[in-house]
C-alpha cells in the first residue's frame, strides 16, 4: 500500500492528472461493475429472457383458448333469416309460409358467443415444448459464461492497470536515478574530473527517461479510460488506480489437461444438439392424429344488448395430415440434417477448446521458464549497476557505461514484472478453461 501512496504521489506531482479526480477500485469491484454494467452480459441476458418468454408461449399446448364475441346483423337471406328466428326461438307458424320462406322481411340478429379451445393430445407440440424448455437452458447457460467471460476481461484489463502503475513507478525512479546522476556529473565536471562528453550523455539519458515517463503517464490514462468503458462509463470521467498494487512474484500452479464435462458453453453445446433432436422427434410427430375438445355457448336475440335464447355445442376432433404436398416429409429431414449439423459443430468446438487448453498449459510453463530467466538477469543487473556505481564514485568507470547498467537495470525490471503479469494471467485464463 506504501508503494501504491508513492505512485500516487509521483503521479500527482507531476502535474498529468490535468485536473482529473483519482478512483480507488479493488479487483472484485471492478469485475462485479463489469458483469453489471456491461452491454455484452446484457445482450445475454436478454437473449435468455427471450428464449424464456418462447418456452412460455409453449404453455398452450396444455391451456384452454377463450375467445368472446358479440355480433349484430341484418339480412333477408332466405336460409339466414330463417336460421336466425330458429337461434332466437322466435319462430310461429306463419314463418313456414312460402312466401315468407323465399321472400323473408328484414330479419335482425345479435349474437354473444364464447367459444372454448382445449388441446388434448398434440404429441408434435409436446416435443415443440421440450425444444423451446431446452434452448431456454441453453441461452441460461450462454449467458453465465458470457459473464464469466466478462470476468476474464476485466481481470485482465485489471491486471494490466495494475502494471502500468508499476511501469510509472519503476521509470519514475529511473528518472530521479537519472536527474541524481546529472547532479553528480555536473559537480565532477565542475571540479574537472569528468569530460563534457560525460555530462551530456548523462542529460541526455535524462531527457530519454523524462519521454519514457510521460509516455508512461499516458498509458496509465488510456488503459484507465478502456476500465471505464468496459463498466459502461465515460471514458475520461477520472482515472482509476488499482487498490493493490501489481505482484512481484508468482505463485506456482497446475490445471487439468482435459476439458471439463460440465463447462458451462459445453453444456450449452449439448443442449443444442438435445433441442435439434427434440425438434426433429416433432417432426415425425406431425403425421399422428392431434385430438383437440371445442366447446361453445351463444346467445342470440333480434334487439341489441337483449339476450333472450341460448345454446351451446361441445365436441372433440381428431386429425391429422396424411399428406401436406412432401412439406412434413422435407421439414422432418431438415430436421434430421440439422441434427447431424449441431453434432458436428459440438465435436468441432470440443477439439477446438481441448487444443486451446493443451497450448494454455504450454503458455504457463514457458511464462514460468520466462519469469525465472527476467528474474536472475534483473538480478545480475541490479548487482552489476551497484559494482558500477560504486566504481564510478571512485572515479574508476565511465559515466556512460554506469548510465547503461542504470538503464539495463530498469529496463529488466519491467521486463521482469511484464513476464509476472503474463504468468498470471496465463493461470487466470486456464482457471477460466477449466472452471465448470
Amino acid at each position: 500500500m506504501k508503494k501504491l501512496l508513492s505512485i500516487l504521489i509521483i503521479i500527482t506531482s507531476a502535474g498529468w492528472v490535468q485536473g482529473q479526480d483519482t478512483l480507488v477500485i479493488s479487483q472484485p469491484e471492478f469485475v462485479e461493475k463489469v458483469i453489471q454494467n456491461n452491454g455484452g452480459g446484457k445482450i445475454a441476458e436478454k437473449q435468455a429472457a427471450m428464449a424464456k418468454a418462447d418456452f412460455q408461449q409453449s404453455n398452450a399446448l396444455y391451456l384452454p383458448t377463450v375467445t368472446a364475441s358479440y355480433t349484430a346483423m341484418l339480412t333477408n337471406n332466405p336460409l339466414m333469416a330463417f336460421g336466425s328466428k330458429l337461434n332466437q326461438e322466435i319462430l310461429t307458424q306463419q314463418d313456414f309460409n312460402p312466401d315468407l320462406l323465399n321472400n323473408p322481411d328484414d330479419v335482425e340478429n345479435y349474437a354473444s358467443e364464447i367459444q372454448i379451445l382445449q388441446p388434448l393430445l398434440n404429441l408434435d407440440g409436446i416435443y415443440e415444448r421440450s425444444a423451446a424448455r431446452i434452448q431456454h437452458e441453453a441461452y441460461q447457460l450462454k449467458a453465465e459464461r458470457t459473464k464469466e467471460y466478462l470476468g476474464l476481461e476485466a481481470t485482465k484489463l485489471y491486471m494490466q492497470l495494475q502494471l502500468v502503475y508499476e511501469a510509472v513507478d519503476v521509470i519514475a525512479r529511473a528518472h530521479k536515478t537519472a536527474g541524481e546522476a546529472v547532479k553528480i556529473v555536473s559537480d565532477y565536471y565542475d571540479q574537472g574530473m569528468v569530460q563534457k562528453a560525460d555530462l551530456l550523455d548523462a542529460k541526455v539519458r535524462l531527457n530519454e527517461v523524462k519521454s519514457q515517463l510521460q509516455y508512461a503517464q499516458s498509458n496509465v490514462q488510456n488503459t484507465s479510460d478502456q476500465l471505464l468503458i468496459l463498466m459502461g462509463e465515460t471514458p475520461g470521467t477520472y482515472i482509476l488506480s488499482p487498490q493493490t498494487g501489481a505482484p512481484l512474484n508468482y505463485d506456482m500452479a497446475t490445471y487439468a489437461t482435459t476439458l471439463p464435462e460440465n463447462r458451462k458453453d459445453l453444456l450449452a453445446m449439448s443442449k443444442a444438439v438435445d433441442g435439434y433432436e427434440s425438434m426433429l422427434k416433432s417432426s415425425k410427430m406431425k403425421f399422428i392424429p392431434r385430438i383437440n375438445a371445442f366447446g361453445s355457448f351463444q346467445v342470440y336475440d333480434n334487439e341489441a344488448f337483449q339476450f333472450g335464447a341460448s345454446g351451446y355445442l361441445v365436441g372433440a376432433k381428431a386429425s391429422w395430415d396424411i399428406f401436406k404436398g412432401y412439406s412434413n416429409i422435407a421439414k422432418t429431414h431438415k430436421a434430421r440434417l440439422e441434427v447431424e449439423k449441431a453434432k458436428l459443430e459440438q465435436e468441432e468446438y470440443i477439439s477446438q477448446q481441448q487444443a486451446e487448453l493443451i497450448k494454455a498449459n504450454r503458455m504457463l510453463a514457458d511464462a514460468k521458464n520466462k519469469v525465472e530467466l527476467y528474474q536472475l538477469a534483473f538480478d545480475q543487473a541490479n548487482e552489476s549497476y551497484k559494482v558500477r556505481r560504486d566504481r564510478f564514485e571512485q572515479g574508476l568507470e565511465k559515466t556512460v557505461d554506469l548510465l547503461m547498467a542504470e538503464s539495463q537495470m530498469y529496463h529488466k525490471e519491467l521486463q521482469l514484472q511484464q513476464a509476472i503479469f503474463e504468468y498470471n494471467f496465463t493461470k487466470e485464463y486456464l482457471r477460466f478453461l477449466t472452471k465448470e
